[in-house]
């Protein structure tokens, strides 16, 4: 990994100083350090998009060129504001985008959702033209480019992207770090709602964790994955697909496990059930408050009242988030037979209840088996 202190003073010596973007688990040498250095000119964004917005906004209010961080998969939440807002010929907003490289070449062999996200990300920079540098774990070359690549955002005022390898700004040890906010995990809490629910639920779980969690949940407790939907990629839309398949069976229970941050990435899904009918459809956020899968750093999670959002977007709830096993155990037995879709903020703390393996599963046959089971 390049030396974080090194590239901080890097981007500093060359007016960089204000960064903002979505924590990337190949980018979280990066993130931790701007987290702990930098608190008041970072800002994790909702999603790659909304930096793309804010990084803008900061160059209009001061013309120093700000740093937007993103994993590749969220690269194309950027195309349309680097498009429309940003290029050459609309507002010309300068900007330095540092990209994880997921999936690069066979690095991801088990996780094929960053296959072709990994094949294409070079070629969108390059459709948008915006040009590039693959960047190395080399503390003299990371300073030449960047070097190049702020000269070239000074003259054209255009993006630079920069393009980090596996390894490249990423610590190999993520720390596990459990707190005491809540007395409930993401595990605890999803156990409880597979104890409460009826058997022939469809669950959709969340990009990270929760998909790992449910997947070893079953296997721990010796059932099917048939009935489950893993949503290993396109974080934010886990409760999209849960809505679809509740329109389309409206007879059939429906929950999805969203994350927080997943959740604040594409929040006008909420909106959704206040216009349509899906009365076995709910919605449960496991809220820890954090990105936890790619480093621990905080999102707005704890911050905003999902409850009151969901309500006024249609949702039935129980008027507060739920925040122990007694609490989720309640809004679960009222809700789950009220007709209408549902919604349950469950607050948890930080943290693993256990290490757990990577998933490597079929996807298409996990998919096959999902869709037998819905069409019988």
């Amino acid at each position: 990994m390049l030396d974080q202190k090194s590239v901080f003073e890097v981007l500093e010596k060359h007016g960089i100083t204000f960064f903002t973007g979505v924590p990337d688990s190949y980018l979280n040498g990066f993130c931790n350090y701007a987290l702990s250095h930098f608190p008041e000119s970072n800002v994790i964004a909702a999603n790659e998009g909304n930096a793309v917005g804010i990084a803008a906004g900061h160059y209009f209010a001061s013309r120093q060129i700000p740093l937007v961080y993103m994993q590749n998969s969220g690269l194309g939440n950027t195309i349309n504001p680097l498009a429309s807002l940003v290029d050459k010929d609309v507002y010309a907003a300068p900007m330095l985008l540092l990209i994880g490289w997921r999936g690069e070449g066979n690095t991801e062999p088990n996780h094929p959702q960053h296959k072709l996200q990994g094949e294409i990300t070079p070629k969108l920079l390059e459709v948008m033209h915006i040009p590039y540098t693959v960047l190395t774990d080399d503390d003299n070359e990371f300073a030449s480019v960047i070097e190049k690549a702020v000269m070239y955002c000074r003259e054209t005022r255009q993006p630079y992207g920069l393009i980090a390898p596996k390894g490249v700004m990423a610590d190999p040890d993520k720390p596990n770090n459990v707190d005491d906010t809540y007395p409930m995990s993401r595990e605890e809490a999803i156990e409880v709602i597979l104890d409460h629910m009826p058997a022939d639920t469809i669950y959709s779980a969340t990009t990270g964790r929760a998909t790992r969690e449910l997947f070893f949940l079953r296997e721990k407790r010796g059932e099917s994955k048939s009935t489950d939907f893993l949503n290993v990629g396109s974080m934010g839309h886990a409760s999209s697909v849960a809505l679809g398949i509740a329109l389309t069976q409206p007879e059939r229970p429906v929950v999805a496990l969203d994350g927080d941050s997943a959740a604040i990435m594409h929040m006008g899904a909420l909106t959704m059930v206040s216009k349509v009918k899906a009365p076995h459809f709910m919605h449960v956020i496991l809220n820890n408050g954090a990105h936890e899968s790619v480093g621990g750093q905080p999102s707005a999670g704890h911050l905003v009242d999902f409850t009151k959002i969901a309500e006024a977007s249609g949702y039935r709830t129980m008027g507060k988030a739920v925040t122990n096993e007694e609490e989720l155990i309640e809004a679960i037995n009222n809700l789950k037979n009220c007709g209408q879709a549902s919604f349950i903020d469950c607050r948890i703390h930080k943290g693993l209840t256990r290490k757990l393996p990577p998933i490597i599963f079929d996807h298409r046959e996990a998919i096959d088996e999902l869709i037998d089971e819905l069409n019988g």
